[in-house]
C-alpha cells in the first residue's frame, strides 16, 4: 500500500526463515519504485538482521509487520514482533550491531503487544519526483491533530499576445 502523501508501505508476515529473502525482494521493488536504488542493499541487509533476530529469539511462525516509510529525507524501516523480551546491542558484534553500521539511527520501543524495532537512514529525493507535504503518523495525539491540506495544483494560463490589431 502506498500512501498518495508520503511513501509508505506495510506488509505483514510470519517469521519462517524462508520469508526472509521474499520480504527482501519486496523492499527492494518499493524501493526501486520509489527510485531509491541506491539503498536497496543497505535496507535489505538491515531488515534481514532484524527478521533474523525475530525468527531467532522469538520463535517460528510468529506474527511480524515489517514498514517502510519515506519523507523525502529519511527513510526508516522497521520490525514489529510479538515477543517480550527487548533487544541489546551487544559489544561482540551481533544483527543489531550491523543495522547500527547500516543506518544513521537506530531504536527499539515496547509495544502492548511485544516492540518495534526501527532504523532510519538519510536520503535525498531524486530531483523528479514532486514533493508533497508530510502526514504525522497515526498514534497517540491524532485525535487532536488536524489534517494537513493540500494545496489545489496551481493553473498556468498561457500568455495572451497583446499586439494591436489594425483593420
Amino acid at each position: 500500500m502506498t500512501d498518495p502523501l508520503d511513501r509508505h508501505c506495510v506488509v505483514e508476515l510470519h517469521a519462517f526463515p524462508g520469508r526472509v529473502p521474499q520480504l527482501r525482494r519486496i523492499v527492494a521493488a518499493r524501493l526501486r519504485h520509489w527510485r531509491l536504488d541506491l539503498h536497496v542493499a543497505p535496507v535489505g541487509k538491515g531488515i534481514d538482521e532484524l527478521l533474523t533476530n525475530v525468527h531467532r529469539h522469538v520463535g517460528d511462525g510468529n506474527r511480524c509487520v515489517v514498514e517502510l516509510r519515506w519523507t523525502g529525507r529519511h527513510l526508516t524501516a522497521s520490525v514489529e514482533d510479538n515477543g517480550p523480551r527487548m533487544p541489546r546491542l551487544l559489544t561482540a558484534g551481533g544483527g543489531l550491531a550491523r543495522v547500527a553500521a547500516l543506518s544513521d539511527s537506530w531504536g527499539t520501543c515496547a509495544t502492548a503487544e511485544g516492540k518495534v524495532v526501527w532504523f532510519t537512514r538519510s536520503v535525498r529525493s531524486p530531483q523528479d519526483i514532486p514533493r508533497v507535504p508530510w502526514r504525522p503518523l497515526t498514534g497517540l495525539g491524532t485525535a487532536r491533530c488536524e489534517p494537513v491540506p493540500v494545496p489545489a495544483p496551481a493553473v498556468f494560463a498561457p500568455p495572451v499576445s497583446r499586439v494591436p490589431v489594425l483593420v
